[in-house]
């Protein structure tokens, strides 16, 4: 099961989770961190030093950020790539992220 980065991270970003990461699956653009799924054992070891509350296990992410996990799959490209995604920060906004207005 893989750890999966939500809503509640965009236009946030504090990277407390980057230090938990055992393996380099967290990526970064303008608005959000990504976890790869393909890099990432999941095991929760990330979720409670999000100060945001954005990382849930895939099962356990709530419904209206389901979603979450393709887009970070979509966003975050080969793991390790710099900037995350394979094409560079400018190709990394999809349709979910890039739309979301925060209020913040």
């Amino acid at each position: 099961m893989t750890d999966v980065i939500a809503q509640p991270c965009i236009d946030v970003k504090d990277k407390a989770c980057a230090g938990k990461c055992p393996v380099e699956g967290i990526c970064e653009d303008e608005r959000m961190l990504g976890i790869h799924p393909g890099a990432c054992a999941g095991g929760g070891a990330r979720e409670p030093v999000c100060l945001a509350g954005a990382i849930f296990c895939e099962d356990d992410a709530p419904g209206q950020w389901a979603q979450f996990t393709a887009e970070n799959a979509e966003f975050s490209g080969q793991p390790g790539s710099p900037g995350g995604g394979q094409d560079g920060p400018a190709a990394l906004r999809h349709r979910l992220v890039a739309n979301y207005v925060t209020g913040r």
